[in-house]
C-alpha cells in the first residue's frame, strides 16, 4: 500500500479538467495562493510546467521551491501527484 494522501488519490482518480492548483497534492492554501499570483491558478497550468521541465523531478522539485517556497515534502507530494497522473492519463 502505497503512503499517498487522499487528496493525490482523489486527484489521480479522474482527469483534471479545471481544477484549481490546490487540488494538487502538496499545495495547500498558502502554496496555491503564490502560485496563482504567478498565473498557475490552475492544476493543469503546473501540469504544462512539470511537461516543459520533461517530467524531470529535480528541475520541478527546485521550480516549485523558487516559485512558491514549496519544502521538500511538499514538492515531493506535488511532483508524485503529478507523475501518476501522467502515468495514467497520458
Amino acid at each position: 500500500m502505497s503512503s499517498t494522501s487522499k487528496k493525490h488519490r482523489d486527484f489521480v482518480a479522474e482527469p483534471m479538467g479545471e481544477k484549481n492548483v490546490d487540488a494538487l497534492a502538496g499545495i495547500g492554501d498558502t502554496l496555491g495562493s503564490r502560485l496563482t499570483e504567478k498565473g498557475f491558478d490552475k492544476a493543469y497550468v503546473v501540469l504544462g510546467q512539470y511537461l516543459v521541465l520533461k517530467k524531470d523531478e529535480e528541475l520541478f522539485c527546485d521550480w516549485l521551491k523558487d516559485t512558491c517556497g514549496a519544502n521538500a515534502k511538499q514538492q515531493r507530494d506535488c511532483f508524485g501527484c503529478l507523475k501518476e497522473w501522467c502515468d495514467a492519463f497520458l
